[in-house]
């Protein structure tokens, strides 16, 4: 249960976080050139940290969670399905744009979601047990 309500909060936070750069700040919030990288790839590193926070709120039948085997499965899964969307961006149909720094992104913001959410299921072993 604590797990469970912690995400829902760090959820609500990060969605919002998320659609506050790409629908308030990239349109409408003047970007000096040297930091637009960094404001690219925001969506994608803050979304990507969300992975194991979304899996524990939404998954809970599928993905347990409950030893740090079962957590990085969780993030190697969706950082995979994460990887398989940018590749195919690279298909024209879809009107999208491929790029590195995304995936390289999503794997930096994988890795801290994973060392956040595995302290987190440390401290709560250390209360109950």
């Amino acid at each position: 249960m604590f797990l469970k309500r912690i995400s829902k909060w760090v959820m609500i936070a990060g969605v919002l976080l998320i659609w506050g750069v790409k629908f308030i700040i990239r349109p409408f919030v003047y970007i000096p050139v040297s930091v637009k990288p960094i404001v690219g790839i925001a969506p994608n590193l803050i979304g990507s940290f969300l992975l194991p926070f979304g899996a524990c709120l939404f998954f809970q039948r599928i993905f347990r969670l409950q030893s740090q085997r079962d957590l990085g499965l969780t993030c190697l899964i969706g950082l995979l399905l994460v990887v398989l969307n940018e590749y195919l961006q690279k298909i024209p149909v879809f009107g999208r744009t491929f790029d590195y720094l995304d995936i390289f992104s999503s794997v930096i913001g994988v890795c801290i979601g994973h060392w956040v959410f595995g302290r987190l299921m440390r401290s709560r072993e250390a209360l109950i047990g």
